[in-house]
């Protein structure tokens, strides 16, 4: 029956993920990680080494292009936790049941010949549960594109599995489950279950190789199952020493990956990480630990974003059904599963105590992964709470199928319609125009600056795997700051490298100083100006060099001056003239009007309804507003030079983008009444 259960969940989950996978890479992490795998390079911290090679031998699969083979990995890996998911909720059941068996001093053997009841109180919260985390928001996002949370999601209910697999059988044990055994022989048959336990550890360790953070943050709720399970004594016997070494043992042999492809110098090898302290800087992501933040106001903002995400993960906001459910599973575990309670309860608690003070924007809805699973296993206890209540009263068999059936199919129903706009990926062209779009202005040979990781990653896709557009040199202004990423420059573009070799090797000779002791220069204003200094240097030297061999471009970000890119901003806006010209700015010498022919930018996706995104989605937080600013832009030059028309033009495709953009609404006010003068 459980295999059943998950077997059916796994195929629905499958054909679901299959069916609204996206055609081509997408925004985020995705160009890079495609480019990563497919060299068995070395990924951003923590490096994920584990997905690189799976995702690898997932991009060796001959049918479509390389982007859709790595996609559908992901997707599989979403149906087969969903699947596990299944699972975990059946053991959680099963368990439960032998509970419930020994207070009334029966054997399971009496159990098993219960009929109807039995079976659904088995199969509903099972499939509930499995098909809720299938068409959840979160999970289901991540299933359809290149990413790493779908496997590292699938390891974590693999070790929840192996673990409750590991408790359900020594519970049986020692409430004489089956047949009657002497003290002896149930110690001895309660280790001998311990396989399953040794299995969870060789899983953590090799999870670890992936998204460690979640993987650790689940290691409680795992000391609670043990500690409830065996007692104290279990943390001070050898059995935890051997799933210790098993577990450290896998994350060894995972992250060894790590300097062995860093030695083949590959195309992206993120960190270059050989040394031990290197290696050590990458797993645990030093770069990335200024975005922690412990004040309460932040954490306060934090916590009210985790609500309105848990609102929609399983439906509608103000439809919550599934939080019902699961609010419902929480109690009833409490009153007749207290493991399970603390459990459930302690991955929750573990999870949302790092992830409230962690402050980054593109895929926190990931680090909540743990909290969804949580409440997705709830949910399906819950289910079973409402088929105990019914079956207490005189209610006929088929009758409370039907009524069982109709319940859980309505609220995975209710989840699939809510999340299917938001999901469905199947036109979703977005980043491929969006480089597109970028490339198709610039010309032959130039150079383009950008501070936009949706610029910079989907193009490292465009250019290393589809060989697309090699000729222009296309610098993310942040990754300047990272030592190795001038490996990168000199492989993809060496004439760059090479006309500016003075200036760069004068900042990378400081960068390398920053980065073997940053606190140094906090410390000191001296060597911060020195560093602040050769950067700018640096790149003024780039795009004077690179300005004599062909036009040199830039993408709006750059316009925002902050503390750190500031006199760069100054520097290029009162030095050149910036020619807007589709989604790039043109640096161009003198104050004449330079012309240029009227880009059509391919905005699929974007405009009509087709696809929908949410409110923080990088879509709408990021790429919209460049199209609309830079359509706004063009319109305001081709005004101020009295190109009316073709402004007109221009304002009004902002406004297919944004139709309440008041700059746009503005322009084309003006230039619609200045046309119309003789």
């Amino acid at each position: 029956m459980e295999l059943f259960c998950a077997g059916t969940v796994f195929l629905v989950a499958l054909v679901l993920y299959g069916w609204t996978l996206a055609p081509t890479v997408t925004l985020t992490d995705s160009g890079e990680l495609i480019v990563v795998a497919r060299g068995l390079g070395i990924a951003h911290p923590p490096g994920v080494p584990l997905w690189i090679i799976l995702a690898h031998l997932a991009s060796l699969v001959p049918f479509g292009n390389i982007a859709v083979r790595i996609n559908f990995s992901s997707a599989l890996f979403a149906a087969l936790a969903c699947a596990m998911l299944t699972l975990t909720v059946a053991e959680l059941t099963i368990t439960a049941s032998y509970l419930a068996t020994s207070k009334r001093r029966k054997r399971v053997a009496q159990q098993s010949k219960e009929s109807g009841p039995a079976r659904l109180l088995l199969a509903a919260p099972a499939l509930g549960a499995g098909l809720l985390m299938a068409f959840s928001r979160t999970l289901w996002s991540y299933a359809t594109i290149t990413e790493v949370y779908a496997l590292n999601t699938l390891l974590i209910l693999v070790i929840f599995f192996l673990m409750l697999r590991w408790r359900r059988w020594i519970v049986a044990a020692r409430m004489h489950i089956g047949r009657a055994m002497n003290a002896g022989e149930v110690t001895s048959r309660m280790t001998s279950y311990d396989a399953y336990l040794y299995a969870a550890a060789l899983v953590f360790g090799l999870a670890l190789g992936v998204h460690h953070v979640t993987v650790a943050l689940t290691l409680p709720a795992i000391a609670v199952i043990v500690y409830r399970t065996q007692g104290v004594r279990f943390f001070t016997s050898r059995r935890l020493s051997y799933a210790a070494l098993i577990s450290i043992g896998a994350l060894v042999a995972v992250y060894a990956y790590l300097p062995l492809a860093a030695s083949r110098s590959p195309v992206i090898n993120w960190g270059h990480p050989r040394s031990l302290q290197e290696i050590w800087w990458h797993i645990t992501g030093r770069q990335y630990q200024v975005y922690f933040s412990f004040r309460p106001e932040i954490m306060g903002e934090q916590f009210a974003e985790f609500c309105r995400m848990a609102l929609r993960e399983f439906g509608f906001p103000w439809l919550p059904l599934s939080l019902v459910l699961a609010f419902a599973g929480f109690v009833d575990a409490f009153k007749r599963d207290r493991t399970t309670f603390w459990f459930l309860l302690t991955i929750i608690i573990a999870d949302l105590a790092y992830a409230l003070s962690y402050e980054i924007a593109e895929d926190k809805d990931a680090y909540y992964l743990p909290t969804f699973i949580s409440i997705a296993i709830a949910a399906g206890l819950g289910i079973r709470w409402m088929i105990r209540r019914a079956v207490s009263k005189p209610v006929p068999a088929g009758k409370l199928s039907v009524v069982v059936a109709t319940v859980v199919l309505l609220v995975c129903a209710i989840t699939l319609a809510a999340n299917w706009p938001f999901n469905n990926r199947k036109q979703y062209f977005i980043a491929h125009d969006y480089v597109e779009n970028l490339l198709s202005t610039i010309a032959p040979n130039s150079l383009l600056l950008s501070l936009d990781w949706q610029v910079v990653s989907p193009i490292f896709y465009a250019q290393e795997i589809e060989q697309r557009r090699r000729d222009v040199k296309v610098v993310d202004i942040n990754l300047l700051r990272r030592s190795w990423y001038f490996d990168y420059l000199s492989r993809a573009y060496p004439g760059l490298v090479e006309r500016s070799r003075d200036k760069i090797e004068a900042f990378v000779e400081t960068l390398k100083e920053w980065e073997r002791d940053p606190g140094a220069f906090a410390r000191s204003p001296a060597l911060t100006q020195r560093i602040s200094a050769a950067f700018l240097e640096m790149i003024q030297s780039m795009v004077t060099n690179e300005s004599r061999v062909a036009p040199v471009y830039m993408t709006n970000d750059l316009l925002s001056s902050d503390s750190v890119n500031g006199e760069l901003t100054k520097w290029l806006s009162q030095k050149y003239q910036l020619v807007p010209q589709g989604l790039v700015f043109n640096l161009a010498d003198g104050q004449g009007f330079h012309d240029s022919p009227d880009v059509h930018l391919q905005t699929r996706g974007l405009a009509g309804g087709t696809l929908r995104f949410d409110k923080g989605d990088p879509v709408n937080v990021k790429v919209i507003p460049v199209y609309t600013n830079m359509l706004v832009n063009r319109g305001r030059y081709l005004a101020l030079f009295g190109q009316h028309e073709r402004a007109i033009a221009a304002f009004e495709q902002a406004l297919a983008l944004n139709p309440d953009l008041a700059l746009a609404r503005q322009g084309l006010a003006e230039s619609e009444a200045k046309a119309l003068r003789p």
